[in-house]
């Protein structure tokens, strides 16, 4: 765990320094993937800007409605915000919400234009969660197993409440490790794919299928609760869209039989 590349003169953290080559490395594959779809890559690339700066606002919203109580005591400590990735799901919802306007705004596809977007989404979060191990922030729980990791720096324990000398799950690189498989599964899929949409919807469902796993592990404290303790607010939402991946994907590739249907002979 490297919290800080620099201290002097001035302070340079790992968790930025990843953050930004998340960013950098989520547009190229956007801008990759637009060309590859024969879609505006320009267009797509300044819409997955303004996504990504909606999705920090909305992981940092959301990390203060999960803590409410503690943020309504300590108002101050909103200013901490600025080193907090936030609660990711809070990002996921800021960023449809952008993409959805900007998407109607310029008339793009919608459901091609999530396509295009979900690979570079998915790496982003792979790379920023290498970040969040650097920082120290979203640790696991006690663990004696041989890969279980000890936080011994005394600046992240105190920025981030990381337990010091305690072997704990990896939980940062679990996560990582599973956007990483997510992202080449998505990668194979997009030039395969039967409809416009399937890499978006198997984007939510491989990812809250995994987040919802690994929330058992977790053991910071910053994620809320639900029936009495036993779910996380990120599980709850996990459970939400895959409910709604239930209900979308069917339609979705109904509509996608209707249409082939729907053509003359001869065409596909």
């Amino acid at each position: 765990m490297h919290p800080l590349l620099l201290s002097e003169p001035f302070r340079l953290h790992t968790y930025g320094v990843l953050l930004a080559v998340a960013f950098l490395a989520g547009l190229f594959v956007v801008s990759w993937q637009a060309r590859r779809a024969g879609m505006d890559s320009g267009r797509i690339t300044d819409m997955a800007v303004w996504v990504l700066i909606a999705g920090l606002l909305g992981a940092k919203l959301m990390l203060v409605v999960v803590e409410w109580d503690h943020y309504a005591r300590n108002w101050r400590d909103v200013l901490s915000l600025l080193r907090s990735g936030g609660v990711f799901y809070g990002g996921l919802l800021g960023g449809i919400a952008v993409a959805w306007y900007y998407a109607r705004r310029y008339q793009l596809p919608g459901w091609r234009t999530a396509d295009v977007l979900a690979p570079g989404l998915i790496l982003g979060q792979a790379i920023g969660r290498l970040g969040c191990f650097a920082a120290g922030c979203c640790y696991g729980k006690p663990a004696s197993l041989p890969w279980a990791v000890t936080f011994t720096d005394v600046y992240a324990a105190r920025e981030v409440g990381t337990p010091m000398d305690t072997p704990l799950h990896p939980t940062q690189l679990y996560e990582s490790l599973a956007n990483f498989l997510i992202f080449v599964v998505l990668i194979w899929l997009a030039p395969r794919k039967r409809f416009d949409g399937q890499v978006i919807v198997s984007y939510v469902a491989l990812y809250s299928g995994a987040r919802f796993l690994l929330e058992f592990l977790r053991g910071d404290p910053s994620r809320g609760a639900f029936f009495g303790g036993l779910l996380s607010t990120s599980q709850l939402i996990a459970i939400l869209l895959l409910l709604g991946v239930a209900v979308v994907l069917p339609r979705l590739a109904r509509g996608r039989a209707a249409d082939g249907d729907a053509r003359p002979r001869g065409q596909s």
